[in-house]
């Protein structure tokens, strides 16, 4: 599945290169593109972008789309599946689940695999009210009290910044809603940085251990030292250290977000769309991918980012640590107090923390995860059986309910069933 991938970043990258050396070649706000491409000869009309409330609604399901203000600025946009409308069981106090996305994704990518198969739904269809979070910078977190997109400032975050004030915010957010009265925490579910922001939070801000029942890291993503990925390998020397070609990367939109690149992206993958074969013939049928579901992930990703997150990982992957940005010595005595980062102290992650992994991972290899398991008081351990099992696996594979999204509801339900007393 590696070649299809490649292929279409390198299809995105080169509209979105094209899209910016037209910008720069007129003066600002001149090119309407979709003006420029209205030929009544030969015309195709595009369709808006569905956001994640539109497919969750599509399904019949009951969906909002909530905006929270985190205490530096940022205003994440998060959505919510608040009952099912199966179940009917909108007057009832219902168990909160957070799950939150990974890099350069968005709560899109928790739904494409359906009703059927989609944790999401699964959640809600079981009783819970379900909450997906979106980290700032992303295509529905774009918003801040005083910074606009085009500031640079805007920009200069990383994940660590997700986990001490994104998810911070949305977890308190779900719990001061009116099925969150009166409880006083909730589950979390994430995938690769889903993993590493709740590592961030957990262990730098340890009073949110509290608000968390159990925690579920699919495909954990904290030390990096024994990472197998061939291009973070080829790149890491270069950006994962201070050097000229990190200063130039960093702290700047990745692929920065075009609306009607965006929308050209979507619409090649719809069903009823001429392009249709285009997307549909940069998906490799290996027998392991939901089929219906890899098509809607290209048409909504990549979700954005900042350069300083990918950055943040290089750092991880060329020191062997987890711990925080380095800016290089000066300003880290500025900011630390020290030369050198502090690692994440995650012996402080009181919470029960459920490590989901797999040996075909080339992102966060057995021996980290196992690493970083040693050091957590409470962690459980569940190798997946599966041998080819890899970190797209834990999203998009066909067997996703039954190996990972059903264990999954089934420990939260023992939870709830041994603390429904208390």
């Amino acid at each position: 599945m590696k070649s299809p991938i490649f292929r279409q970043l390198l299809i995105l990258i080169g509209l979105a290169v094209a899209t910016y050396s037209a910008a720069i070649d007129g003066p600002v706000g001149a090119i309407d593109f979709y003006q420029l491409y209205d030929n009544p000869e030969a015309h195709i009309g595009l369709k808006d972008r569905l956001t994640t409330a539109d497919r969750i609604s599509a399904h019949g399901y009951p969906s909002e789309h909530h905006h929270v203000l985190t205490e530096d600025g940022y205003i994440v946009g998060i959505f919510r599946i608040p009952y099912s409308h199966k179940l009917q069981n909108q007057n009832e106090k219902r168990p909160i689940v957070l799950i939150q996305h990974g890099l350069m994704s968005c709560s899109d990518a928790w739904i494409l695999c359906g009703p059927n198969d989609g944790l999401p739904y699964l959640l809600a269809d079981a009783g819970y009210d379900v909450w997906m979070g979106n980290g700032r910078g992303n295509t529905y977190s774009r918003n801040h009290t005083t910074l606009s997109t085009k500031h640079p400032h805007f920009w200069q975050f990383s994940w660590h910044e997700i986990g001490l004030y994104d998810i911070a915010a949305m977890i308190d957010y779900a719990l001061s809603t009116e099925n969150g009265k009166g409880q006083d925490a909730i589950h979390y579910v994430g995938h690769s940085q889903g993993t590493t922001v709740f590592f961030a939070l957990m262990s730098s801000r340890p009073e949110y251990n509290k608000k968390i029942k159990t925690a579920h890291m699919f495909a954990p993503v904290a030390i990096m030292k024994n990472l197998a990925n061939k291009l973070v390998r080829a790149v890491g020397p270069y950006l994962g250290h201070q050097t000229i070609y990190a200063k130039l990367f960093g702290s700047q939109e990745f692929l920065p977000y075009n609306d009607f690149l965006m929308a050209l992206l979507f619409n090649m993958c719809q069903p009823d769309f001429m392009l249709r074969p285009v997307c549909e013939s940069d998906v490799e049928l290996d027998g392991r991918v939901n089929t219906t579901a890899l098509p809607e992930g290209l048409s909504t990703h990549p979700g954005g980012c900042s350069t300083d997150q990918m950055l943040h990982y290089l750092q991880e992957q060329q020191s062997g640590y987890f711990r925080q940005f380095d800016y290089g010595p000066k300003k880290n005595l500025q900011v630390y107090g020290s030369e050198e980062p502090p690692e994440y102290p995650v012996e402080l992650i009181t919470s029960d923390v459920h490590m989901w992994y797999s040996d075909n991972d080339d992102l966060a290899a057995v021996e980290d995860v196992e690493a970083l398991g040693v050091r957590l008081p409470k962690k459980f351990m569940h190798r997946m059986v599966d041998k080819e099992w890899d970190h797209v696996d834990f999203a998009l594979n066909w067997k996703i309910r039954e190996y990972l999204n059903e264990p999954v509801i089934a420990i939260m339900e023992e939870y709830e069933k041994e603390n429904s007393d208390i």
